[in-house]
């Protein structure tokens, strides 16, 4: 492709309302445009990167034995009324309603689409195992669009989706999808971690998240030597044991305007740990009391999670006052029992004096124990993990780094298979549930990843494998006879050995072109001037290492067409 033909809008500025890197870099080396708040318009650089990431995605798909298939984005709710996410998927679901008054979901997701297709057209167990999938748009109507293509309300995806007799076959095709996407981020030249996560929406008992480490990550993850590794959402982290406490009398005490857990375990003279957080949320329509320690964060993930996937929501103040009796910030567990379901973290221990909200205004009480003030009827892990926790299985003290999710894998089993009768015959003619498992990969989060990861303070850093050219010729001055010739015929060389090649072949400064081609950041730059024509050579530049060659001009496509083929191989042949 030569510049001077191309639709490629370079910028010198950072965008206003950009934040993450890749939102900026995105904009400035002309691979997206905004058409409104989370909705872009992908340019040809960045459709072009776009397709080698889906391209790559495909090969590996297709290796581990998938099928490609095309569902439709327009789906009827009847579909999601069956599974019952039309009520707990919540806000994000793009709901319409057609001329008909017929409702209707544009997918964020397709498990039920690709469930009513499969139970209506597999019979035998001698269909299964089976895997289908495919990369198209989604939509999903996100509270506050924000980072680019990182979140947006209209992104490209591959969502695919596996079908299986039992639970050994979903084990077999899980690993199996887990192994090629690890080989899908290793070709696109990422570094990345695979880590427990929650299943959010989808739903499922077994799932993991593909996070690439990056310092813009908006997942923490934690992860010990070990192995363990999990995303925020899902982190356990080990119970500190502490011995018991002889019983505190309990009673009540006045803390005029102290709400917040720092204000009142100052007032008290005591450490944070020593009070209990307790939180009033709304399970779809069943309001649900949340107790952590006062020195954690409520996990909302995990809460959720216990409660079946429920979409939970905090409760107002007003509510907070007819279901407890007192104000938002003097709510507390003791009393509460009989009247609101009660869940408390593992970690909150008998044995020992709390200090928790009154239900009055300005009250909190001293010396509340487990067991003798607070009926323990229902436990779980609700707490955030935070650093200096302990690894759940090792003890040792976790790392924390930060990461992008790229990709999710889930274990469903029959969360969609058995309230949308997806069934099959056994080999004994008895009628068994089909197992389910679903695999999703953000294509254009993960280009945003790719730039996320590889950029320097100049601009993009492109592996070979998605680059939207492998190399980029520039004629530093094109008015000079030998310097366009050479060019030319350089480009000419390496197009007609298939190596994809950007020209730039415009009549601007030398230091613009260098600028842009620092900003567009394609893997090689071939740089033909008159000063080493002079000598009979051209320059290659490494855009990651910023090594320079200097060859002879007749060895610079052979040179060329070499490295392009090697880089290509290095990232294509697995590790080791």
């Amino acid at each position: 492709m030569r510049f001077s033909q191309a639709f490629i809008p370079t910028l010198k500025e950072d965008p206003a309302d950009a934040e993450l890197v890749s939102h900026k870099l995105m904009i400035r080396a002309g691979l997206l445009r905004k058409l409104a708040a989370g909705i872009y318009s992908l340019l040809p650089l960045g459709w072009r990167v776009t397709r080698k990431v889906a391209q790559v995605i495909r090969e590996e798909m297709d290796r581990a034995g998938c099928q490609e298939l095309n569902l439709p984005i327009l789906m009827p709710a009847e579909l999601w009324m069956e599974t019952g996410r039309w009520e707990k998927y919540g806000p994000e679901l793009f709901r319409i309603r057609d001329r008909h008054q017929r409702d209707f979901v544009l997918g964020p997701t397709h498990e039920e689409a690709i469930t009513d297709l499969v139970r209506n057209h597999v019979r035998s167990y001698r269909d299964l195992p089976m895997n289908l999938y495919q990369i198209q748009d989604k939509f999903r109507d996100e509270v506050r669009p924000r980072f680019g293509v990182m979140r947006a309300r209209e992104f490209s995806m591959k969502d695919g989706y596996s079908f299986h007799t039992d639970e050994v076959s979903l084990a077999e095709g899980y690993e199996r999808m887990r192994q090629a996407y690890t080989a899908v981020f290793r070709r696109c030249g990422l570094s990345f971690v695979v880590v427990e996560a929650d299943s959010g929406a989808i739903g499922g008992d077994v799932n993991h998240e593909f996070m690439v480490t990056a310092d813009s990550g908006e997942s923490l993850i934690f992860s010990s030597a070990c192995g363990y590794a999990a995303s925020s959402d899902s982190a356990k982290y080990a119970v500190l044991k502490r011995a018991a406490e002889p019983e505190g009398k309990l009673g009540p005490k006045e803390t005029p305007g102290k709400k917040s857990v720092e204000d009142v375990a100052a007032f008290l003279g005591v450490t944070p740990d020593r009070l209990l957080k307790s939180l009033v949320v709304f399970a779809g329509s069943e309001p649900v009391l949340a107790v952590v320690p006062g020195d954690r964060e409520l996990n909302e993930a995990k809460l959720a999670r216990h409660l079946g996937g429920v979409p939970i929501r905090l409760a107002t103040g007003t509510e907070i006052e007819q279901l407890t009796g007192g104000p938002l910030g003097f709510t507390g567990p003791v009393g509460i029992g009989a009247k609101i379901r009660t869940i408390l973290d593992e970690e909150i221990l008998e044995g020992r004096n709390y200090v928790t909200g009154g239900n009055k205004q300005d009250v909190h009480l001293l010396n509340v124990r487990i067991g003798r003030d607070v009926e323990c009827k229902e436990r779980a892990d609700l707490g955030t993990a935070r650093a200096g926790d302990r690894c759940p299985r090792c003890g040792d003290e976790m790392r924390v780094s930060r990461g992008i999710e790229v990709g999710h894998v889930f274990k469903l089993g029959t969360r969609y298979s058995e309230p949308m009768g997806a069934r099959y015959l056994d080999a004994s003619g008895v009628e068994r549930t089909i197992m389910m498992g679903t695999y999703g990969i953000g294509v254009t989060r993960t280009v945003a990843a790719v730039i996320e990861q590889l950029h320097d303070e100049n601009g993009i850093v492109w592996p070979y494998s998605i680059a939207p050219y492998a190399v980029h010729v520039v004629a530093v001055n094109m008015k000079d006879d030998a310097t366009r010739t050479t060019a030319e015929s350089i480009y000419e060389g390496l197009s007609g050995r298939g190596i994809e090649v950007l020209y730039d072949d415009r009549d601007e400064r030398p230091g613009t072109k260098f600028k842009d081609a620092d900003l567009l950041g394609m893997p090689l730059r071939v740089t033909v001037g008159e000063k080493g024509l002079k000598d009979g050579i051209v320059e290659l530049r490494d855009r990651r290492t910023g090594e320079v060659e200097r060859v002879p001009v007749g060895d610079a496509v052979e040179r060329c067409e070499r490295r392009v083929k090697e880089e290509l191989r290095k990232l294509s042949s697995p590790p080791g």
